[in-house]
C-alpha cells in the first residue's frame, strides 16, 4: 500500500475552513485522514514527511500557462514546463491552445493529453481554442473539444473581434457547461502598441498600449455574459477601469470574473526605463531589484523581459489590481507563464515577442505583496490558487476533504532565497526576476500522494 504521513505542519485548506495544526495521511493517491486519526490510521510502512513550521494546503492550481507543446518545443515542452510547476509548488496547470497546431480539434487534445501522461509530472488540463486556428474567423468545434476533454474554451494570445461569433461562442459554451475565458484586446485600439501608453512610453518612444484597448473588450465581455447567461472570465486583466467594470457586473449578478497575474501588481511601466525599486502596496515595504552579485539594477532600459501582453501600466493600475484582489473582485490569479527563446528576446523592444516565464516565482510574489504586507490573510491567498480556480473550471481539485485526490503543497511563507537562472526547471530565460530576494517558497509538490519535487 502506498503511504505518505505528513506531520507537523499547519493545514490550511479554505474550503473546509480548516487551519490548525494537524497530520495529514495520504493513502494510494487519496485524502485518508487529517488531525489526530492520521497517525492512528497510517500503515507502519508510510512514508514520512516532516512539515513542522511549514504550511500544508491543497495543491496550488495555475489556470493560465503556455507550455508550447505541441509545434513550439524550443521554448518549453510539457515535460520541462510541468517540472518549472512543480518546483513553484503547482500541482495543475491548465495549458492555453495557441500552440503550433492550435488546440482547435479533438486530435490536437489527444496529443496533448498522451504526452502530458508520458512526461508531465503535474496535472495538466487542457483548453480548446474558440475558433479555428485561433483566427477568429470560424467556430471551432465546441462540441468536439468538449468530449475531447478540454475544460474550457480561449483564444489566449488572440481576441475574438467579432461581436456576433463570440456571443455564438458563449451560446455554444453554455450548452456544452464549458467556461469562456477571454485575452481582452481591442486590435483597433491597441494598434502596433507595445507599451503602457503614458508618460514612459512618451519617455521612451515606444507606440502606447491604451487601457482601453483592454477596457473595451472587458465591457463587451459583460454585455455578452448577461446577454447569454454564460460564464465568461477574462484574463490577466492589468487596467484600472477593467477592474471596477468586473466590480460593477459582479453586483449585478453578472456571470463573469477575472484574473490578475503577479507582474501586474508587482511593477509598473516605470520598469521599462530601468527603475531600480518599487514599493510595495502599504507604502513601507520595497522590492529592491537590484541583482545581488553585481549590485547593479536587475534590468536596463528597453529590457524586453518587460514586455508583456496586456503592458505593464502604471502605479494607479496597479494598485487598483490589488485592491481587486484584497476584496475579492479578481478571485483567481495565474502567471501567464509565456516562455520565449533568448533569440528572440535579443532584439529592438518593438520586435521582442510579449510575455515573460513566471511559474516558479509567481506564489513568492503574491505571498510577498499580498501577505506579508498584511492585505490578504494566507487562507485567502490560498484560495486564490486552489478553490477558485478549480471552481470556476469544474475541476475535482483544490480541497483536502476525505476522498479527495491527493494533491499537496507544502511551503515555508517565511524562507528568504534568491531566483537564479542556474535553478530554474524552465526551458527558457525571459524572466525579469533574476537576482530578485524572495520571500516565501514551496519546499514540496505532491501530485497524486506522490513527492514530484522537493527540496
Amino acid at each position: 500500500m502506498n503511504s505518505l504521513l505528513l506531520t507537523g505542519g499547519r493545514v490550511i485548506d479554505p474550503v473546509n475552513r480548516f487551519d490548525a495544526f494537524a497530520d495529514l495521511l495520504i493513502v494510494e493517491g487519496k485524502i485518508a485522514a487529517l488531525g489526530s486519526d492520521a497517525e492512528k490510521q497510517a500503515p507502519a510502512e508510510s512514508e514520512r514527511l516532516d512539515t513542522k513550521g511549514l504550511i500544508v494546503c491543497p495543491g496550488l492550481i495555475d489556470l493560465h500557462v503556455h507550455l508550447r507543446e505541441p509545434g513550439q518545443t524550443a521554448k518549453e515542452t510539457i515535460a520541462t514546463g510541468t517540472a518549472a510547476a512543480a518546483r513553484g509548488g503547482f500541482t495543475s496547470v491548465v495549458c492555453m491552445p495557441n500552440t503550433s497546431p492550435a488546440v482547435d480539434n479533438a486530435g490536437t487534445v489527444a496529443l496533448i493529453r498522451e504526452r502530458a501522461d508520458r512526461s508531465g509530472v503535474v496535472n495538466v488540463f487542457i483548453t480548446g481554442a474558440i475558433t479555428k486556428g485561433l483566427a477568429g474567423e470560424e467556430l471551432a468545434p465546441i462540441g468536439s473539444l468538449k468530449r475531447a476533454g478540454v475544460v474550457a474554451i480561449t483564444d489566449d494570445g488572440h481576441c475574438v473581434q467579432n461581436n456576433e461569433l463570440m456571443r455564438r461562442a458563449l451560446e455554444y459554451a453554455r450548452m456544452f457547461n464549458l467556461p469562456v475565458m477571454d485575452h481582452c484586446q481591442d486590435y483597433s485600439l491597441v494598434s502596433d502598441g507595445v507599451a503602457h501608453e503614458g508618460y514612459w512610453s512618451a519617455a521612451l518612444g515606444l507606440h502606447g498600449w491604451p487601457a482601453a484597448g483592454e477596457e473595451m473588450i472587458v465591457a463587451r465581455n459583460i454585455q455578452l455574459a448577461e446577454l447569454t447567461g454564460a460564464h465568461l472570465h477574462c484574463q490577466h486583466l492589468s487596467a484600472a477601469g477593467s477592474v471596477r467594470l468586473i466590480r460593477e457586473a459582479l453586483k449585478r449578478g453578472v456571470p463573469v470574473s477575472g484574473e490578475a497575474c503577479p507582474h501586474h501588481f508587482v511593477l509598473t511601466d516605470a520598469a521599462i526605463a530601468g527603475s531600480e525599486k518599487f514599493w510595495g502596496s502599504d507604502g513601507k515595504g520595497v522590492f529592491d531589484c537590484r541583482n545581488r552579485e553585481s549590485n547593479r539594477p536587475a534590468w536596463l532600459a528597453y529590457d524586453t523581459n518587460l514586455k508583456m501582453n496586456p503592458p505593464l501600466r502604471s502605479a494607479r493600475d496597479r494598485e487598483a489590481i490589488i485592491e481587486g484582489i484584497v476584496d475579492g473582485t479578481l478571485e483567481v490569479l495565474g502567471s501567464d507563464h509565456a516562455p520565449h527563446c533568448d533569440y528572440e528576446k535579443e532584439v529592438e523592444f518593438d520586435y521582442a515577442p510579449f510575455g515573460i516565464t513566471g511559474l516558479e516565482t509567481e506564489f513568492a510574489f503574491s505571498l510577498m505583496q499580498l501577505c506579508h504586507t498584511k492585505l490578504l490573510g494566507l487562507s485567502d491567498l490560498i484560495a486564490k490558487f486552489t478553490v477558485a480556480p478549480a471552481r470556476l473550471l469544474r475541476l475535482a481539485k483544490g480541497t483536502l476533504s476525505i476522498g479527495a485526490d491527493a494533491d499537496v503543497t507544502v511551503f515555508d511563507p517565511d524562507r528568504e532565497w534568491a531566483f537564479e537562472k542556474a535553478q530554474t526547471a524552465s526551458k527558457s530565460f525571459n524572466s525579469p526576476f533574476y537576482g530578485w530576494q524572495l520571500k516565501g517558497k514551496a519546499t514540496a509538490t505532491i501530485v497524486a500522494g506522490k513527492i514530484v519535487w522537493k527540496e
